[in-house]
């Protein structure tokens, strides 16, 4: 029996920055942190593990393919990832897409490695934790699972990620916490509020040599 294996020819990522962005009171992909935006950070560290990039929001400010929601009305990350493996689908020789979320700037530099090396199976899902948490928008999706997935979101009113994934093989792959000059941070922080990105900054002076 041949043992599956994928590498990252195999693999499209895809930043979802099409959230609401609420509590933040502006557009977090254009957020700055540093000297670049939130946007710039996350497909930086992205495109250096895949096959090809590319952004699910309505509008992007970089020079990267722009993959908008198929479902209308901000339908939550579901429509995200959704679209996400419609666009990879198109894509020659990919058969898997990684999410990951614009508003976690740190989130590991060998995220998609690990999580393919977790995949026992073309169908499984492999998706992210730290800190006994689970990240379920930082998951490797197989692009079969789309026609599934478009008529969860069409029929079910939650919609949310957890519930879609226990209907399905899943993998949890637990990060460690990553050591910087202050303490240890979760690669996982997410940047939420205007406080949050006061933090980031911290965090990214403590990454800093």
């Amino acid at each position: 029996m041949t043992e599956f294996s994928l590498d990252r020819s195999d693999i499209a990522g895809i930043v979802l920055a099409g959230g609401r962005s609420q509590r933040m009171g502006r557009d977090k992909a254009s957020v700055t942190l540093g000297t670049e935006s939130l946007l710039h950070h996350v497909l930086s560290r992205l495109a250096q593990q895949v096959a090809a990039v590319a952004v699910n929001a309505d509008v992007a400010a970089e020079d990267v393919p722009v993959v908008p929601d198929r479902f209308p009305g901000k339908a939550g990350p579901l429509a995200g990832i959704h679209a996400a493996m419609l666009y990879a689908a198109g894509l020659p020789g990919i058969t898997h897409v990684v999410t990951v979320s614009v508003d976690c700037p740190f989130f590991p530099a060998d995220l998609v490695a690990r999580l393919a090396a977790a995949l026992e199976r073309p169908s499984q899902i492999a998706i992210a934790a730290s800190e006994g948490r689970s990240h379920p928008v930082f998951g490797l999706w197989p692009l079969t699972l789309a026609a599934h997935l478009e008529a969860w979101i069409a029929t079910d009113e939650k919609r949310r990620v957890r519930d879609f994934l226990l209907r399905h093989d899943v993998t949890e792959v637990a990060f460690p916490l990553h050591p910087t000059r202050a303490s240890l941070l979760d690669p996982f922080f997410n940047i939420n509020t205007p406080d949050d990105l006061v933090e980031a900054q911290r965090w990214l002076e403590a990454l800093r040599v």
